[in-house]
């Protein structure tokens, strides 16, 4: 069985979970879309990206002592992009509003990333 359904689970969960949500994508951390729900945004480019910020993020963790990656957040003046560690390769891109709750939208992507990553480090490997 493959974890791309279980994956498109947790990330319509997101939806439901979060207002002003507008899609989730998981990736590995090199950049390949593993399972996404993005409706506007092209999901092999948001990956791509965000396998770039992810390494700026990780050797700024580094530099700075502050440990393994662990989040990030961007914000623009249309909304917010985060991305979340999940487990041990892979990475939640979660895409939403300016109205949204922050704190919400960590609260539940991180328990997402969690649950994604144990998919992703238990799944067979090809």
């Amino acid at each position: 069985m493959t974890i791309e359904p279980l994956i498109r689970d947790e990330l319509h969960g997101l939806r439901d979970q979060i207002r002003h949500f507008q899609g989730g994508m998981v990736a590995s951390a090199d950049g390949m879309v593993i399972a996404h729900d993005l409706r506007d945004i092209e999901p092999d480019g948001l990956a791509a990206l965000t396998a770039a910020a992810i390494g700026v993020a990780k050797r700024l963790t580094e530099a700075t002592g502050q440990g393994p990656f662990e989040e990030s957040l961007t914000r623009g003046t249309s909304g917010y992009i985060a991305a979340y560690s999940a487990g041990s390769s892979a990475v939640l891109t979660a895409v939403a509003g300016p109205d949204t709750n922050v704190g919400r939208l960590h609260l539940q992507a991180r328990r997402a990333a969690a649950r994604i990553g144990a998919l992703v480090d238990t799944a067979p490997r090809r």
